[in-house]
């Protein structure tokens, strides 16, 4: 398995996490992600670790802490040899301070997942959203209060926009405090926007990008298909999917060319698809999610290789499209704005 460092910190990942939010599938929202109850939790762990997978992501709001419960009991004995991550920011009940990245809130929240977790530490702490209501300063001196007392050990964002990032990063420098490493932002081939101004942010600041949902809530897995009727059994029919309304040209022109390099490679469309994400530049880790033991052995198999220059730039052509202002308008100039360069 390979290791890269995230961010500009000294800590070193493997390039694939095992998300955790097909946890309990608790609510209609994440029982379209999955299901998987304790026994089937324990058999994809010990198969992530046999792969030298040994990060595990989830989140307080994951099934409303039942998938942090789970991951805690399918942990046991092993903590010190694995990488935690989890997160809070969105609503854990309609409590008024129950949501949000006030002191008040995170430090609860914490506790909670410290508690739902058996751990006494949590390796990468992130925000999972942007908390307009509060200010930075109050987030990120709570933050770095946690990383003081050693309740956590590394913190990062997670959906934030590019002057949200910015903004927290100066903060901390500012005054000192604990910054952002890493950013868990939304990225692949169906969906390249991170490319057009939080990627240059991450290259200019050094900040590492963790890649949630590499394969567009599942669009890139090889069922959809020009010329065929919508998969029902998808997370995405089944009211669990995120992301902008599905751009069938463009899906259906990346889903040609995944073809042609899964046909060259002899891998699967899906292994194709996170592999291009792998090689692209900030990406320290992708997020890998399965919904039984089969679909975790694709997974894996998608590194320990790699996309040919040209087969890169096969896919990067299939799935280019126009950027909005102002980045179309910066982009008419690559002197003055050079272009990140991914081979």
């Amino acid at each position: 398995m390979e290791y890269r460092h995230l961010g500009d910190s000294g800590l070193q990942v493997p390039v694939l996490s095992f998300g955790t939010a097909t946890f309990g599938g608790v609510g209609e929202f994440f029982k379209a992600w999955g299901t998987t109850q304790q026994d089937e939790a324990n058999r994809l762990v010990k198969l992530c670790m046999d792969a030298g997978v040994n990060f595990f992501d989830t989140a307080n709001v994951y099934s409303n802490g039942v998938s942090e419960e789970i991951l805690g009991n399918a942990i046991k004995g092993i903590r010190q040899q694995l990488i935690l991550s989890t997160k809070a920011t969105f609503k854990m009940s309609d409590a008024p301070n129950d949501f949000g990245s006030s002191r008040i809130h995170l430090l609860k929240q914490v506790e909670d997942s410290l508690r739902r977790l058996q751990t006494d530490y949590i390796d990468i702490y992130h925000m999972h959203g942007f908390d307009g209501n509060t200010p930075v300063e109050e987030t990120l001196r709570t933050l770095d209060n946690l990383v003081q007392s050693g309740k956590v050990r590394y913190i990062a964002c997670s959906n934030f926009s590019g002057w949200h990032l910015m903004k927290s990063l100066s903060v901390s420098e500012r005054y000192g405090w604990t910054k952002y490493i890493a950013h868990q932002a939304y990225y692949s081939l169906l969906d390249r926007e991170f490319e057009w101004e939080l990627m240059p942010l991450g290259i200019d600041q050094k900040i590492g990008t963790i890649v949630w949902s590499p394969l567009a809530s599942g669009r890139l897995g090889g069922k959809y298909r020009r010329n065929q009727p919508l998969p029902k059994d998808n997370r995405v029919q089944q009211g669990g999917g995120h992301g902008p309304a599905l751009n069938e040209p463009l899906l259906y022109n990346i889903m040609d060319a995944l073809d042609e390099v899964a046909e060259e490679t002899g891998k699967t469309v899906a292994q194709v698809a996170l592999n291009w994400v792998l090689q692209r530049p900030t990406v320290s880790n992708i997020i890998i999610g399965a919904r039984n033991e089969e679909q975790l052995k694709q997974n894996l198999a998608a590194v320990g290789w790699n996309l040919t220059t040209d087969q890169v730039k096969k896919l990067d052509a299939a799935s280019d499209r126009e950027p909005i202002y102002p980045y179309w308008h910066q982009r008419q100039d690559t002197q003055l704005n050079p272009i990140p360069k991914f081979y």
